[in-house]
């Protein structure tokens, strides 16, 4: 018989209405006429201006979205701690003084382990909600409760609801307690923290450190309401990784890598395995590690004057030389006169015999009359340019400022001009017929991590795929894209002029922002560029202000980096995963990834069945990383993004998982490693010391753990690729008679979305579909009251319908599931 397959639609579907059911909790005058050379002087204000990476406390997340909002860029290492929010940024002293006066705190040191932001308000189940909780002990609820170990510590992660989190006065308190194993009894209170994120509730949560494991653990409200749950194990347990195969071959890049050596890296291995991989070059060019020319004349007041050449600097902008020049005599007009390169303005001098050009007129004359070589002139950033200019006693040479090479950097010239990315493409079968993984790394510049990891798993693809089974089969059963680098102008940038660069290095700013001052704060942010839950249609976590970290853009896609995903992903329609690839928060997360900030609406969450198997992937990729040296990513920091992280308006994974359907994941490598000498855990970096104490952060061992993670999500794909087997599904307690009302759920075999009707009507795509009972919960439970038969089918990750049913059309026999619950009071 024929598999029946479906691409299950994404997006929320209407609600359930008139139903007897109720879900429950649910920069002197010379005559002579220089020329630009080594003669030539720079401005003073080549240099730019001066940063440092600071600390910062929030008294909470609407002060997170004001600083955000304000154009700051705080890192990926938001923390949530009991006072509020941490953050890093990457600032200038006139920043410095901004933050404060809006009430942020500079702190001088981290101050250790902290809680992750969470970054989503409420999520209304679908369907009826009930009036009031069925009972008083139904007021609170644990979400989870999960125990781990590692470095021979032991730790319980809790998270708990209460339907009276949302209260202020007073604020609602949770009090914790576990035992100590089977058949013990509950102690230890502890008090757990209440998160509430821009004024919504989210919930209670604490991690503790402990020696036992405990099987349960009571969660009492300090309105009275009380609940147990069972304690789950996370991470345990995990198969060996790949690594420890016989003859297994990993360990292959050996320091951080510039674009330049990463590309040149992939084309080799093209070359070298031509029977699984080739290289696929993206269609758009990137604006290319180049910039104008520029130079600040005259300080920074109303007599300043920002020039910029027409000209790339290493295309002749950078011989360009301008000399502000002092005639003798009185009652002379401003004018230009250029001889090569060098151009000299002609200050124009009043009836006394003073000088009369104001700045504002010197940079129109500059624009209109530098015979093409200035293509920008303005006055200093906001200034109106009325100001006298003074002549400069010279010419002032003009310099892209890339000549520049920071310390440590690696030996080698970097390229001017457009880049073209090349893509990696490894797979025995690269027809389309197999499920494509697509590995996207470095959106952001000072993300050097992410880069190495992702090399070194297409490394060990082709180095043990003839002598390892298991590497044969993930590259005979899928089909896998490398962009190593997906910013290549910033990341060398970043190597070799700033180190803290985020974005890429095309200039969209205006005047204000556009004098050589501001340079290392251009750029758009790739990852807010895209098309689904965009800052541009309101989600919060993009800027608008073109200086700030995490920048927009001027409109949607108006980036080539993003247009080549875009490309790719319609081009190569097998395409079904996408890993983008980032550092160095520690998390794992997936949808919803961006919000409005009013009222915390998310995009949509996906099905209870999708974000089932994001659960169920995370587990097995994060356990391979666990196996490495027992790195732990935390369950506080797995999940839907806008849950565990912030908002992100416009993020690839947004629109990749909403737009073609593909699971998209993000991953934050890196984060904080818990250290068995001190008993803290350690907070990552975006370039830690490539070599190190094992129980430290590295840039080597963050490569080989999360390159064991990336590998078992290859083996996630492959599986997923051979998945004919449909899914099963039941209605518990089931049908039957009831002499009371009664609660019933859903529950399946496999990670599926159910889809049932209560109305006698057959079940379709279009139909009410099982939910959670709130974010991050499992499936909602319904309060029977009347007889009511549920018809429903279930359709897992890969598309299988249960039963071989088709839902898109009726056939002389469906074969969807039914029961009927028979409430008799008699």
């Amino acid at each position: 018989m024929r598999r029946r397959h479906l691409h299950v639609a994404l997006l929320a579907l209407t609600a359930m209405t008139g139903s007897v059911l109720m879900a429950t909790a649910p920069a002197g005058a010379d005559p002579a006429h220089p020329t630009a050379g080594a003669g030539a002087k720079r401005s003073h204000l080549e240099a730019q201006e001066s940063v440092r990476l600071v600390r910062l406390q929030l008294t909470g997340a609407d002060m997170l979205d004001k600083v955000v909002a304000a154009g700051f860029d705080l890192e990926h290492g938001v923390k949530r701690v009991p006072t509020g929010i941490e953050g890093e940024a990457v600032v200038t002293a006139e920043q410095v003084a901004e933050l404060q006066s809006m009430g942020v705190r500079i702190l001088d040191a981290d101050e250790g382990f902290a809680w992750n932001e969470q970054a989503d308000g409420g999520f209304q189940a679908a369907g009826r909600q009930a009036v009031a909780p069925l009972s008083h002990e139904q007021t609170v609820r644990v979400v989870r409760a999960d125990w781990f170990t590692t470095k021979g510590q032991g730790f319980l992660y809790v998270e708990a609801r209460t339907t009276e989190g949302q209260q202020e006065d007073p604020v609602v308190g949770m009090q914790l307690e576990n035992d100590s194993g089977r058949g013990t009894s509950f102690g230890f209170a502890r008090t757990m923290s209440r998160f509430v994120d821009s004024g919504q509730y989210m919930f209670h949560r604490n991690l503790f450190k402990l020696d036992e494991r405990p099987s349960q653990i009571r969660v009492t409200s300090s309105t009275g309401g009380v609940t147990t749950g069972k304690v789950s194990d996370w991470l345990e347990n995990a198969p060996p990784p790949l690594t420890e195969n016989r003859g297994y071959k990993s360990d292959f890049v050996d320091g951080y890598q510039t674009p330049q050596q990463l590309y040149s890296r992939a084309k080799e291995i093209a070359r070298q395995y031509p029977d699984i991989a080739q290289i696929i070059y993206l269609p758009n060019k990137t604006n290319g590690y180049q910039r104008k020319a520029q130079a600040t004349i005259g300080g920074t007041g109303q007599s300043a004057v920002v020039v910029s050449s027409a000209a790339w600097g290493h295309e002749g902008g950078n011989d360009i030389s301008v000399d502000f020049v002092e005639r003798p005599g009185a009652d002379l007009p401003l004018a230009v006169e250029v001889t090569g390169k060098a151009i000299r303005v002609l200050l124009a001098k009043d009836a006394a015999g003073a000088l009369a050009s104001t700045a504002a007129q010197v940079a129109t004359a500059l624009e209109t009359q530098s015979a093409g070589l200035v293509d920008r002139a303005h006055p200093y950033r906001t200034n109106t340019g009325t100001g006298i200019v003074a002549a400069t006693g010279g010419p002032i040479a003009l310099t892209d400022f890339l000549d520049q090479k920071r310390v440590g950097a690696p030996e080698g010239e970097v390229p001017r001009g457009p880049a073209t990315i090349p893509v990696l493409r490894i797979g025995k079968h690269r027809d389309g017929t197999k499920p494509g993984v697509l590995i996207q790394a470095q959106d952001h510049a000072r993300e050097w991590v992410p880069a190495t990891t992702s090399l070194e798993s297409a490394e060990r693809l082709v180095h043990n795929y003839r002598t390892d089974r298991e590497t044969k089969k993930i590259v005979e059963g899928t089909d896998v894209f490398f962009i190593l680098s997906n910013n290549p102008d910033g990341a060398n940038y970043s190597f070799y002029n700033f180190a803290s660069q985020r974005k890429n290095l095309t200039n969209h700013c205006p005047d204000e922002n556009a004098d050589p001052g501001r340079r290392d704060s251009w750029g758009v942010d790739l990852n807010r560029n895209y098309r689904v839950g965009s800052g541009h249609d309101g989600y919060a976590g993009g800027s608008t202000v073109c200086t700030s970290g995490t920048y927009q853009g001027p409109e949607e896609l108006s980036e080539p980096e993003s247009q080549n995903i875009i490309w790719l992903v319609e081009k190569y329609r097998n395409i079904k995963f996408m890993m983008s690839v980032h550092s160095n928060g520690g998390q794992l997360f997936w949808q919803p990834g961006a919000y409005i900030a009013d009222g915390r609406i998310t995009t949509p969450r996906p099905p209870l069945g999708d974000e089932a198997f994001y659960w169920q992937s995370a587990g097995r990729i994060l356990s391979q990383v666990k196996a490495y040296r027992e790195t732990v990513v935390t369950p506080e920091n797995v999940g839907g993004s806008s849950d565990v992280l912030y908002s992100s308006a416009g993020n690839v994974r947004e629109d990749l998982y909403h737009t073609y359907g593909i699971y998209a994941f993000g991953w934050e490598v890196g984060g904080s490693v818990y250290n068995p000498a001190t008993g803290n855990w350690q907070g990552g970096s975006f370039q830690p010391p490539w070599e190190g104490d094992p129980n430290l952060v590295s840039g080597h061992s963050e490569t080989m753990e999360y390159a064991n993670g990336i590998m078992e999500m290859f083996r996630v794909a492959a599986d997923w690729g051979k998945d004919k087997k449909d899914p099963k599904s039941s209605l518990v307690p089931g049908g039957g008679k009831y002499r009371a009302p009664v609660d019933v759920r859903f529950e399946t075999n496999e990670p599926a979305t159910v889809y049932y009707t209560t109305d006698g009507s057959r079940p379709t795509l279009q139909s009410q579909r099982y939910e959670a009972t709130e974010f991050r919960e499992p499936g909602q439970v319904f309060h029977v009251t009347a007889t009511t038969t549920f018809k429903w089918f279930s359709v897992d990750a890969a598309g299988n319908v249960e039963n071989n049913y088709d839902p898109t059309k009726k056939g002389k026999r469906d074969s969807y599931r039914t029961a009927t619950i028979r409430i008799d009071k008699k």
